[in-house]
């Protein structure tokens, strides 16, 4: 008996080495719907590996994937037609960012509606962050948000 191949729509590379939980990690997944629950199983597997507090854990599950659907959703793949997903954990605090081809708008929270079926991605995000931002540069939008803790990293 064979073992299956490994999905290869995820590509990862450790950024640097696990040392005592604190390391970085990137995926790069192809710009379509399907990619989102990759990201979110790969997130997930990855951060249960450290000590990162299971309701830290669970958050970052759902910023992972509203940040991924919103880049398929409303922006452009980056040029090899994926989308960059990183993360990194340092003392607890887990830093997710999405990177894509960028948009004709800059992301941010959609007005508070009641009956609007969507729009909520980064109100979730902003309720669940300690810090948000996103940064725009030639290359594309990154979207990230710090979870467990506060960031050292600043929008503003």
């Amino acid at each position: 008996m064979t073992a299956p191949h490994p999905d290869r729509s995820v590509r990862s590379v450790p950024t640097s080495p696990r040392r005592s939980g604190d390391s970085a990690r990137t995926v790069r997944v192809p710009w379509r719907a399907t990619s989102v629950s990759k990201v979110r199983r790969t997130l997930v597997e990855d951060l249960l590996t450290r000590d990162v507090p299971t309701m830290v854990v669970d958050e970052a599950e759902i910023v992972v994937s509203e940040l991924v659907s919103n880049a398929i959703r409303h922006a452009r793949p980056l040029s090899d037609g994926n989308l960059r997903v990183h993360w990194k954990v340092k003392a607890g605090v887990v830093e997710v960012e999405v990177t894509d081809g960028g948009s004709e708008s800059s992301p941010r929270p959609a007005p508070r509606t009641i009956w609007a079926p969507s729009g909520r991605g980064l109100r979730i995000v902003r309720s669940l962050a300690h810090e948000w931002g996103v940064t725009e540069d030639r290359n594309g939008t990154t979207v990230w948000a710090s979870l467990g803790g506060p960031s050292r990293r600043r929008s503003h």
